[in-house]
């Protein structure tokens, strides 16, 4: 059986959870006959790819779809592509703070995103799912894991299938954030299944 590997990050930000992770282990086991994996990652620059790069060998999934909160955001945001940057002035969950760094030394400027985002894009809109094409990741961890993916992936020539997704705060979260935009867990997770699907159709 093919496989597909999600992930999600831990709380960060003092943030007591994250929708990410959450969203991730919500899935079923199973979708359309793809066995689904789930890893949790830690919101830390160096140990998430590490970590991240050590589940891929394990087990060699045939697409990885990686999650992670953005909060302001309205809607799904399917990432583009990653930068060769790490830049940020809030520490990860270990307190480190790159500033202007790579992610990769000697790593081409970006990658791509090798998922079918405009039709999942189309998917999720014909659904009733608010969902847009992001050409951005940031230069936080989000971007240093799913480049730090892109590198391995491509380096080690793996046919594999890798993707970014940014998902917005749930309710409960923006309860003392007057007029920033959320969305519920039930949405989020639909929306990662239709992603699922749209991905072994367009295989």
């Amino acid at each position: 059986m093919k496989k597909i590997l999600f992930t999600g990050f831990d709380p960060f930000g003092g943030e007591s959870a994250n929708p990410s992770i959450m969203a991730v282990k919500a899935l079923p086991a199973q979708i359309d006959g793809v066995e689904i994996i789930k890893a949790e990652i830690p919101t830390v620059f160096g140990k998430s790819i590490n970590m991240l790069c050590d589940i891929l060998e394990r087990e060699r999934p045939c697409a990885l779809i990686c999650v992670g909160q953005a909060g302001g955001r309205a809607g799904i945001a399917l990432e583009r592509i990653a930068i060769n940057c790490e830049d940020t002035s809030m520490p990860d969950n270990e307190g480190n703070k790159p500033i202007e760094q790579k992610n990769v030394k000697d790593g081409p400027d970006a990658y791509f995103i090798t998922l079918p985002i405009r039709e999942m894009q189309q998917r999720l809109a014909e659904a009733g799912i608010p969902a847009s094409i992001s050409n951005s990741a940031g230069t936080f961890v989000c971007n240093h894991l799913i480049y730090g993916a892109l590198h391995y992936i491509c380096t080690n020539k793996i046919p594999m299938r890798a993707g970014f997704v940014h998902i917005p705060y749930l309710p409960q979260q923006v309860v003392d954030k007057p007029n920033v935009p959320s969305m519920a867990m039930e949405m989020v997770t639909e929306g990662l299944i239709l992603m699922v699907r749209t991905l072994v159709r367009n295989a």
